[in-house]
């Protein structure tokens, strides 16, 4: 006998297999006048992999439409390392969120910190532009 089919399972399993990580090193060419990461770069970053994350769950075109309480909580600055997290946080019928943290850590070092964090919501859409439902 098959167990239910169960849409939370379901989307639990996508949200896990969608989890998308990415390390940069913080080279001078992506820093301000402070040295320290360009806050412009660090949210395209977080786009990107926000929009990376979002495809892997819904494996359908995907265009982002809001950023929401985007918090830079530390500088990262040059000579550091920078890893990306970005994760589903929420379903809708056509739009979900992507949660994305950027951790920074020493070269040469142990220790890791949360340095920003910010929210992407996703619209799928068709191939008409219009909005389409994000599971079948």
């Amino acid at each position: 006998m098959t167990e239910p089919f169960s849409l939370s399972a379901l989307i639990s399993a996508k949200i896990e297999n969608s989890i998308t990580k990415q390390t940069k090193a913080i080279f001078p060419d992506v820093t301000n006048h402070y040295e320290t990461l360009f806050g412009g770069t660090a949210l395209s970053w977080m786009d990107e992999i926000a929009f990376i994350c979002a495809t892997r769950f819904s494996r359908l075109r995907v265009v982002t439409v809001s950023t929401d309480r985007i918090d830079f909580k530390r500088p990262i600055p040059a000579g550091k390392i920078a890893e990306l997290v970005a994760k589903v946080k929420r379903v809708g019928e056509t739009s979900l969120v992507v949660g994305v943290e950027m951790f920074t850590e020493d070269m040469y070092g142990e220790g890791r910190e949360l340095a920003v964090r910010g929210d992407f919501t996703f619209v799928a859409i068709d191939e008409n532009k219009k909005p389409t439902k994000v599971l079948n």
